[in-house]
């Protein structure tokens, strides 16, 4: 008849085990477990999902809006800004996903602990700032698509995406993170499909092409442009988000070697997760600009989405830009959605305040809607949206390298000094981007 014993192990782990006949004690190790007491998959496929939420961050109507003007004004001239803003985001978005699963707390809730109280409110206020502007270009983005492709009024479009955000938010409101997980990838799909098919009937000249990746700047407007570019790709929200969406979906790590095995195990599947949803984001980005200085450089009345969507049209075909509007369609409906999300993961982290996501979601809609409303040119605002995101960068970024940094809060899984490195040389690029965006804007 079989034994019982105390285990004497990490409260995690069970605290009886059961002796089989014939057969050796049986120990169970303490591993991770999520917050509804699963243990995570060891298939690679189904640890995949959180770093492509966080991608679409990379694809929302900002990015189109920021990389079409690029290809239209300047061709291929700032290919370069895109590959360096996308290896930055790699980096970074990695950095946040460790974070999560080596402390099991997201960036907000570590920076909230240190802070004071006037420090947090005063992190809370720019973060909040830098999520508003990234909820207004991604339902401008989706009104937008609704009126290419329905002649929807610009208004009625911004309450559609709004409402449909609604149901996509419900899924996480119930804590079906997968089932959350799965629609965005969904969406991620059609985005791809959306913004890429144009290249294939697109006269792209792949050596100008090339020669883009040579960083260079064509006078203060390319440079004012980089920084949109790289406030659109290198998204603050998203590196808040990513944190909390590696925890929430992989649990909490256990104390002891077996839990520390299992937390570098899911490490090793976020770099995977990572490298693969921001390749596709990045690529997305780039067939953009492609596109663009294909289809539109020198052509006139393309500064803004709809003229660059005419024009689609007009030397591709009608087929093509209606290809192209249901992605920006799914872009709006998507980020919105994730936008909305890190919002609410923000404002619990620092401030420990819990707002339902709905109730968040129907008050940030408002500043989109009097855009809107109220005749404001929409790409024009996309545009400037995405270089308010870049100055929001440096106050994501800094204190996340600070945190992986530091053995304190990392134990084992502290950077080494090249990936401290590294991430230090992309915040300086970042800081000093800044710092000659707010210059240009001043004096131009």
């Amino acid at each position: 008849m079989a034994t019982e014993l105390e285990t004497g192990q990490h409260p995690d782990a069970p605290t009886r085990i059961r002796k089989p006949s014939g057969r050796g004690p049986r120990i169970r190790k303490p591993s991770i477990r999520t917050p509804d007491g699963r243990k995570p998959s060891p298939r690679l496929l189904f640890l995949l999902g959180p770093a492509f939420v966080a991608a679409i961050a990379y694809v929302d109507p900002g990015n189109v809006a920021a990389n079409l003007t690029a290809g239209a004004r300047f061709g291929y001239l700032l290919v370069w800004v895109l590959v360096a803003a996308n290896a930055i985001a790699m980096l970074i978005q990695y950095q946040s996903a460790k974070l999560g699963l080596a402390t099991g707390k997201s960036l907000p809730e570590l920076l909230g602990q240190r802070l004071g109280a006037k420090g947090r409110r005063a992190f809370w206020v720019q973060a909040e700032l830098v999520a508003a502007a990234t909820d207004i270009a991604e339902v401008i983005g989706g009104a937008i698509a609704l009126n290419l492709l329905f002649g929807l009024p610009l208004f009625i479009g911004g309450i559609i995406v709004g409402v449909v955000s609604m149901l996509v938010l419900s899924m996480q409101s119930r804590r079906r993170q997968r089932t959350f997980e799965s629609v965005i990838m969904g969406l991620l799909a059609v985005i791809t499909i959306g913004f890429v098919a144009g290249l294939f009937v697109s006269p792209v000249n792949w050596g100008a092409a090339s020669g883009g990746l040579l960083p260079r700047f064509d006078g203060s407007g390319s440079v004012l442009l980089a920084a949109s570019m790289l406030g659109a790709t290198v998204m603050p929200h998203a590196i808040y988000l990513h944190s909390s969406l590696a925890r929430d979906r992989h649990g909490v790590p256990a104390g002891g070697v077996a839990g520390q095995k299992a937390v570098t195990r899911l490490i090793r599947a976020t770099r995977w997760d990572v490298a693969i949803a921001l390749l596709v984001a990045g690529a997305v980005n780039v067939a953009m600009l492609l596109l663009a200085a294909a289809s539109l450089h020198g052509v006139a009345g393309t500064e803004t989405i709809e003229g660059a969507h005419a024009a689609i049209s007009a030397s591709l075909g009608p087929v093509i830009g209606a290809i192209f509007a249901v992605g920006l369609l799914a872009s709006g409906l998507a980020s919105t959605s994730v936008g909305s999300y890190a919002g609410a993961v923000i404002m619990s982290g620092l401030l420990k305040v819990r707002v339902p996501l709905l109730l968040r979601r129907v008050v940030t809609l408002v500043p989109a809607l009097v855009i809107l409303g109220t005749g404001i040119e929409p790409t024009g605002a996309l545009v400037l949206s995405q270089v308010l995101l870049s100055l929001g960068i440096p106050f994501a970024v800094i204190p996340l390298i600070r945190l992986t940094g530091d053995r304190r809060v990392m134990g084992v899984h502290v950077d080494a000094w090249w990936t401290r490195a590294l991430a230090w040389l992309a915040a300086t690029l970042v800081v000093m981007l800044n710092i000659a965006l707010i210059v240009l804007t001043v004096t131009t």
